[in-house]
């Protein structure tokens, strides 16, 4: 799977599967954007992608803010690949949701990816081409007491997958979801400890992901392998939502 002379734009890449998926993109070949609010990291992510041969460059977004979303995109210009994985993951129960967590989970999870899908669009629709991956996750499709507002979000990424299939299909634009299931990243381990392996173990395969197996879902959704998918939410979970 090649993907030379692609351009990539990964938000949420300087750690996770975002990192990884930006690191798989750049060894098929791909110049990759990353984009993230750490610096360090950012920096950490582009030496790790150049020390194996790859093209990359970082930009500091903080996405939970509608202008620093609207400099991304007249920083990145033109993009073949849009990989919408940033995401603020705030766990609790409906009765004791808070209004500020609730408002920042919205920001980046749903307003960002579908403000800067908006303004990068009409490079693709003049191009004829494009593909974008959102990152949605297994729960949006099932019941959970402490991340409903977390699945709430997620879901809407997944409309915004069939819509934008539907509308932007005709100008040579694929869009559609990866839905990943328990997998073990920095992120996840801090937030849920040891219940993610309990999640992992309630798998159809008995285990978590490793960010990396999440990464080549990514890729081969964005190539030109998956030419006839769009509008589509592949579950990589393990067989999470079939047990």
């Amino acid at each position: 799977m090649k993907l030379q002379d692609q351009r990539v734009l990964v938000t949420g890449a300087t750690t996770g599967i975002g990192r990884e998926t930006a690191r798989l993109f750049a060894r098929r070949g791909a110049t990759v954007v990353i984009t993230g609010r750490d610096t360090e990291r950012g920096a950490q992510t582009v030496a790790a992608i150049e020390a194996e041969g790859g093209q990359a460059e970082f930009i500091a977004a903080d996405l939970n803010d509608i202008e620093s979303v609207r400099r991304l995109a007249e920083r990145v210009g033109e993009v073949d690949v849009l990989v919408n994985n940033a995401a603020a993951h705030h766990f609790a129960p409906t009765l004791e949701q808070d209004v500020d967590s609730f408002e920042m989970t919205f920001d980046v999870t749903v307003r960002a990816p579908f403000f800067l899908t908006a303004a990068l669009l009409p490079k693709m629709i003049a191009r004829g081409s494009g593909a974008i991956v959102n990152i949605s996750g297994a729960l949006a499709t099932s019941g959970n007491t402490g991340g409903t507002l977390v699945a709430a979000a997620k879901a809407a990424l997944e409309s915004f997958t069939r819509s934008w299939a539907v509308a932007f299909g005709a100008h040579g634009i694929r869009v559609n979801t990866i839905a990943p299931g328990p997998t073990r990243t920095d992120s996840v381990i801090a937030t849920l400890g040891d219940r993610l392996e309990q999640l992992g173990s309630a798998t159809a395969l008995g285990r978590t992901a490793d960010p990396s197996e999440i990464a080549e879902a990514i890729v081969f959704l964005a190539s030109p392998q998956a030419s006839y998918i769009t509008g589509a939410t592949l579950m990589v979970d393990g067989g999470y939502t079939a047990v």
